[in-house]
């Protein structure tokens, strides 16, 4: 009944309570979410004696595990606007094989990461810019992450499904229970037993297998209003194609985010050593905080946005995309201002080593100069997801990294003779004209796309 209510007030209740009530606990979820990762390096960071190289060697593993979270998302994110559609149309049953196909797929891409990652890991790390010095830690870190990396992707890819049906505070739990274990172990791992790099990718496997459980407990308890049924699991490719195709446009942000560490890291270790990159997998955590964030207020509004347009109720889908809107534009813009002030103490927050500091502050003031677009951006992309326009939001995915970032990366360095400089600039220069481009393809279409409505998806 409490999940019948949530889906009638979806199409009824005020916007502004319902964006809240859904978006808060989805940003307080994805600022936990990311104390996984920023806990372990923190931690890493201040092992006496070594820990500017723990950390750049952890710093390597990141395209692989950004790839991982990538096909975990193409299941959540293009699977729960679906089904959320889908609901909004009246058809339960739909929506439960979507759930369920979803389920499937990820276990499925499961079994293949964890068996080429964990083989190819050395080879790929040295590729992505790992030294003599710093490949121990990066690949004593990343084999115990990649036999544990059937539970990141169970998370990341099934919590959506909790959040699309209006528990957003159930949703919030799955990743605040992991999050507090992994804080507990962490120091107890890493320390006390001595395992370093090794004790910090266990602490993060046995936090996320708990999500996991929590996830399945509830999409097969009493309280879901979408059931995780076993006799829904058999992949339908009129059900799960669509789900994909969808998700494809995350997929390619998340991969490309991949590509982008590699292309980051590569050119770093080239211009500046071990200390750039160093930097820069201090400088990818703090920026996380400012995506983290502005995803999750996306996250807020994509079932409000999906539901109102399956039930054809357009006002009600402007009115969460302007509210969304205002906010992801706020925040990125307060966000740019601390960046640019204080650089330095968040710097100090995930090393003790000074001159990795110094480096880092001086990078981080480059990098995130135009870090205030990713409001305009991401609110935008995300809300062509909500509406169902595989098309148009893959497209936007590939804009700002395929096309610009990473090209930039190798182009700019011929043009300056500060090579380090070059690399870091790429970021905003591309920040701001994606997000120019985004904000202008949403705002032309968007009425169209209203018009429409969801039976053209």
């Amino acid at each position: 009944m409490a999940a019948q209510a949530a889906q009638r007030d979806m199409g009824s209740g005020p916007i502004g309570k319902l964006l809240f009530g859904l978006a808060v606990p989805a940003v307080v979820a994805q600022v936990i979410n990311l104390l996984y990762n920023i806990v372990d390096r923190i931690y890493i960071g201040h092992i006496p004696g070594v820990g500017a190289s723990a950390l750049t060697g952890v710093g390597l593993f990141m395209p692989i595990l950004m790839l991982i979270n990538a096909f975990a998302m193409m299941a959540g994110s293009g699977g729960a606007p679906r089904a959320a559609i889908a609901m909004g149309q009246g058809d339960t049953d739909a929506a439960e094989k979507i759930v369920a196909n979803c389920f499937t797929v990820l276990l499925g891409f499961a079994a293949v990461l964890t068996a080429v990652f964990f083989f190819s890991a050395p080879t790929l790390l040295r590729l992505f810019g790992a030294s003599d010095v710093t490949l121990p830690y990066a690949v004593a870190y990343s084999r115990i992450y990649i036999l544990g990396s059937v539970t990141v992707l169970l998370v990341m890819g099934m919590n959506p499904f909790i959040t699309t049906q209006g528990f957003a505070k159930v949703s919030m739990m799955t990743t605040a229970i992991g999050a507090v274990i992994n804080i507990v172990l962490d120091p107890i791992f890493i320390f006390a037993l001595g395992m370093g790099v090794q004790g910090a990718a266990l602490a993060t496997v046995l936090s996320q297998a708990v999500g996991a459980l929590w996830i399945l407990r509830f999409l097969t308890g009493p309280k879901t209003l979408l059931k995780l049924r076993i006799a829904n699991m058999p992949l339908q490719a009129k059900v799960i194609l669509p789900c994909l195709a969808l998700g494809v446009s995350t997929f390619v942000m998340l991969s490309t985010e991949s590509l982008l560490s590699i292309s980051f890291n590569s050119s770093l270790a080239r211009y500046g050593g071990d200390i750039a990159v160093g930097a820069m997998t201090v400088i990818t955590s703090a920026s996380q905080l400012a995506m983290m964030p502005i995803q999750g207020f996306c996250q807020g509004g994509q079932p409000i946005m999906s539901f109102n347009f399956g039930a054809n109720k357009p006002d009600r889908v402007k009115k969460a995309f302007w509210l969304q809107f205002r906010i992801c534009v706020a925040y990125a813009a307060a966000f740019w201002v601390l960046m640019m002030a204080g650089p330095q103490l968040v710097a100090g927050i995930f090393t003790s080593d000074q001159a990795l500091v110094a480096y880092t502050t001086w990078a981080m003031r480059i990098y995130m100069a135009g870090i205030f677009a990713l409001g305009f951006q991401l609110s935008c992309q995300q809300s062509f997801m909500a509406l169902g326009q595989a098309k148009v939001s893959l497209l936007l995915a590939c804009l700002r990294k395929l096309i610009l970032l990473i090209p930039l990366i190798f182009i700019l360095p011929l043009f300056f003779e500060n090579k380090v400089f070059a690399v870091f600039l790429a970021e905003p220069v591309s920040d701001i004209l994606a997000a120019a481009v985004t904000t202008f393809m949403f705002l032309s279409r968007f009425d169209k796309i209203l018009q429409k409505g969801a039976a053209k998806v």
